[in-house]
């Protein structure tokens, strides 16, 4: 014959099988103390120097993830104001870039008329003759002054003086030309030199010191 409890919900036997009951205060608080525990031996070790032979624990990016990840920051979106800005400050940049490489010759900030071994060769060329044209300028503001005083002989003799300059001018740039021409022809057999002889002869009509890229040879110093 079975008792009941209390209750009278279960018999005697099975109700002293039970397990105690743990209390939920307990469950929590210990599992709380756990978690804390765990993240300040975390942050411990993160802040323990890494041994330089010891791995990252996370994996190196590859060169196309970083590429990626630079170019989203790149494209991050902007603002008109903050684009414009961006766009002169990078164009100020490239400009400074360049006047200083046509001051010391460095090619890889000229722009891409100057580039190159055969435009290289045309300039050294040209900077290392003696070259008619370049005092084009100076002689032609003398022609204009003696032209301007009402004395029919200077006035005759800046004409007759103007037409001597144009035919020197142009039989050196005929010489000149063809000379460079040959070199060029000698030197870069393989390489195309389009334009490289008009590039020289518009070079030979400015003055040494105003020349840009600047001279890197000397008068009469075989390039």
């Amino acid at each position: 014959m079975e008792t009941r409890g209390v209750a009278g919900s279960f018999p005697t036997g099975r109700r002293a099988a039970l397990p105690h009951p743990v209390p939920l205060g307990v469950v929590f608080r210990s599992r709380a103390k756990e978690e804390k525990a765990s993240a300040a031996n975390a942050l411990d070790a993160s802040k323990q120097p890494r041994d330089p032979q010891a791995p990252k624990g996370r994996p190196t990016p590859k060169r196309s993830q970083a590429q990626s990840q630079r170019r989203s920051v790149a494209n991050t979106p902007m603002t008109r104001k903050e684009a414009s800005k961006r766009q002169r400050e990078e164009r100020r940049s490239a400009l400074e870039r360049q006047r200083q490489a046509l001051a010391n010759g460095d090619e890889r900030y000229m722009p891409a008329r100057d580039k190159g071994p055969v435009r290289k060769y045309a300039r050294d060329f040209i900077d290392s003759r003696f070259n008619i044209a370049e005092y084009f300028l100076p002689m032609a503001v003398v022609i204009l002054i003696l032209s301007v005083i009402q004395v029919p002989a200077l006035q005759n003799a800046a004409l007759l003086l103007w037409m001597v300059v144009i035919v020197l001018i142009v039989l050196d740039s005929i010489s000149t030309g063809f000379r460079l021409r040959k070199r060029l022809t000698e030197r870069f057999p393989d390489t195309s030199r389009r334009g490289a002889v008009a590039y020289g002869l518009m070079r030979s009509l400015q003055m040494r010191r105003l020349r840009l890229p600047k001279p890197q040879v000397k008068r009469g110093e075989r390039p």
